[in-house]
């Protein structure tokens, strides 16, 4: 292949990447769906390829397709087993994030919620919210009718409004962060309760110790979990491979504690907040769900200090 349509693909491999994370929710996946996209542009007769991105885009929805139904006949992705790998802010996988349906789109919570919705449905909420194809564009790109397209995109529409909806700036994240670790920090549950809403939420991987996710309602119960789990013991420490540091960050355009050993992070508790408190807090700490958000970490310049130096 000539350096030019090698070129060609390049300035679309991030687009491609963004496209393949949002509707398989998994950086791996992805990354490995835009490679066999880059073998089928290899392969293909690029002659005859008018539209470069529409081709790609055509391929890469439906190579990601075909992983999600062949994970849901294999029973792979069961609700209450699956999260998705969390993304760094500023990590390009993340792809367009200038509206508010663009950024709403790629929230754990939404993702989460995209798990329940059919794969073809999943397909045009994602090609039609976070990359504004025409319902003319995604009837070609999934080989649907346009008829069809506006049925799934108005389904899959109705299902995301269950998700929590609250942007909030880069230094109010902060500090809902900040609060957070100290009111987690202090061992008093009465200080995090005071941050969550009545019927909070909690969802946690078990650092990949439990087949299932582990779940948790009520801000009562939610606290206590949190507050035991930020005491530090020995057994703890080695569990991390060292002293934990503790880091707010923005991860998939929500307000995030990251926790690192050295360079490596080991995990991440990712909170969904409405009117200024928590309703939802993820907790990933799975090594499997944490490689792309480790390496992204490496590169990224930590601008302030962290909220724990040392654990």
């Amino acid at each position: 292949m000539d350096s030019a349509a090698t070129a060609r693909f390049e300035a679309l491999r991030s687009r491609m990447a963004s496209l393949a994370y949002r509707l398989l929710g998994s950086a791996a996946d992805a990354e490995d769906v835009v490679q066999d996209a880059f073998l089928r542009w290899q392969a293909a007769d690029r002659d005859y390829v008018e539209v470069p991105e529409a081709w790609l885009t055509k391929v890469v929805a439906n190579l990601a397709l075909d992983r999600l139904r062949s994970a849901y006949a294999r029973r792979e992705r069961t609700v209450g087993s699956w999260l998705p790998e969390p993304l760094l802010e500023g990590d390009p996988m993340l792809g367009p994030l200038d509206t508010v349906e663009q950024r709403e789109s790629v929230t754990i919570a939404v993702l989460l919620l995209l798990e329940r919705v059919p794969p073809v449905e999943r397909a045009v909420y994602v090609l039609r919210e976070a990359f504004s194809h025409s319902h003319k564009e995604i009837a070609q790109i999934l080989d649907i009718t346009e008829s069809a397209s506006q049925q799934h995109a108005l389904r899959a529409r109705r299902r995301v409004r269950a998700a929590p909806r609250a942007e909030v700036d880069r230094a109010a994240a902060r500090e809902i962060v900040e609060a957070f670790v100290s009111a987690a920090a202090s061992g008093r549950t009465d200080r995090l309760v005071a941050l969550l809403t009545a019927d909070a939420t909690g969802l946690s991987d078990g650092a990949g110790l439990s087949a299932t996710l582990m779940s948790l309602t009520g801000a009562e119960n939610l606290a206590r979990v949190i507050r035991g789990g930020f005491k530090p013991t020995p057994a703890k420490r080695r569990l991390a491979g060292g002293a934990p540091a503790f880091h707010a960050a923005i991860v998939n355009t929500n307000p995030a504690v990251i926790a690192t050993v050295d360079d490596r992070v080991i995990g991440a508790v990712i909170l969904t907040t409405t009117h200024g408190l928590i309703t939802t807090a993820t907790s990933i700490a799975a090594p499997t769900r944490l490689h792309r958000l480790t390496r992204t970490w490496r590169t990224t310049p930590q601008e302030a200090p962290p909220l724990i130096a040392k654990w």
